[in-house]
């Protein structure tokens, strides 16, 4: 495979020619296209972007950073953000298939990327997860609990029970037991961050979010109460709260696209974001350059919340 090599702050960097990088990222499918720069973008950056380019390359440089719903979305975006700064990354989710394309799609860049199929609301999947990633790193230095997903939609008395408890189980059970599981190992360890994806309805609602605003609720006082615990230990723990994002999630939900349209309407931006403008400020919390940040939450959401 052509690769090159460049120097960055006594780092050396490993990554494909921009030939092979883009045939592998035309081979993996519109997935990983969406969330993957192209060899032309990388080229095109202006000076100061050059610089903060070569800032982010090395934020999570050497870190061991766990990733849950890691296979599409926020999730798969987020990954590549932090191969891309230098993590070695281990990503959980329940699709093989696509979590080896998307490990291959990190190699392929020089980076470091595990997969480990994992069903975030069966605590043997939690505790084995854990168990890989120490077994292959030794530790773990931060994660992102990002596993979730947006059913049960309509008015509270119509939603079937099973619905309910199903959208509880992935949404607020898996994080509560992700950090069951992921705090032993970063006390161990000295320390560690915690990043938990909240929303915009960890805060506010919306006409048949009920539901799914009471599972965005919970983790903001999960992840305020986790913070208040294990600050001592040095373990950090925030929420991201993003806004409408593209993502595969609305098409499992009817009328999904024109759902996005309209809350991306309703955003001060005029518009819904990407995934990557979400995993940027999740590699972020994920960082040391966060340092000082812990109990709290950062919105990304283009201005919905401002008014």
């Amino acid at each position: 495979m052509a690769r090159q090599r460049e120097r960055f702050d006594g780092l050396e960097l490993v990554k494909a020619s921009p030939r092979r990088r883009d045939e592998h990222r035309r081979s993996l499918g519109p997935l990983l296209s969406a969330v993957v720069p192209s060899a032309e973008d990388s080229q095109s950056l202006d000076p100061l972007q050059s610089l903060l380019h070569g800032v982010e390359i090395t934020m999570l440089r050497n870190k061991v950073v766990l990733i849950t719903g890691a296979t599409s979305g926020i999730g798969a975006a987020t990954a590549i953000a932090a191969a891309r700064a230098g993590a070695k990354v281990v990503l959980a989710a329940r699709r093989q298939e696509m979590g080896d394309a998307l490990v291959a799609r990190i190699k392929v860049e020089g980076g470091s990327a595990l997969f480990v199929r994992t069903d975030v609301t069966v605590e043997a999947d939690i505790q084995a997860l854990i168990e890989r990633t120490v077994e292959a790193h030794g530790r773990l230095d931060s994660v992102f609990n990002n596993a979730g997903i947006a059913t049960a939609l309509g008015p509270l008395a119509d939603v079937p029970v099973a619905d309910y408890l199903a959208l509880m189980q992935v949404n607020l059970h898996s994080v509560y037991l992700c950090m069951r599981y992921q705090v032993p190992v970063m006390k161990k360890g000295g320390g560690g961050s915690i990043v938990n994806c909240g929303s915009i309805a960890s805060t506010v609602s919306a006409p048949g979010f009920g539901v799914y605003a009471a599972t965005k609720h919970a983790i903001l006082g999960l992840t305020k109460s986790a913070a208040i615990d294990y600050a001592a230990d040095k373990i950090r723990v925030n929420a991201i709260l993003p806004g409408p994002v593209e993502t595969e999630i609305w098409g499992h939900m009817q009328s999904g696209e024109q759902v996005l349209d309209a809350f991306g309407a309703a955003t001060l931006m005029k518009r819904y974001a990407h995934a990557d403008e979400i995993a940027r400020p999740a590699v972020f919390l994920l960082s040391d350059w966060s340092s000082y940040m812990t109990g709290t939450q950062l919105t990304v959401d283009g201005g919905y919340t401002a008014v």
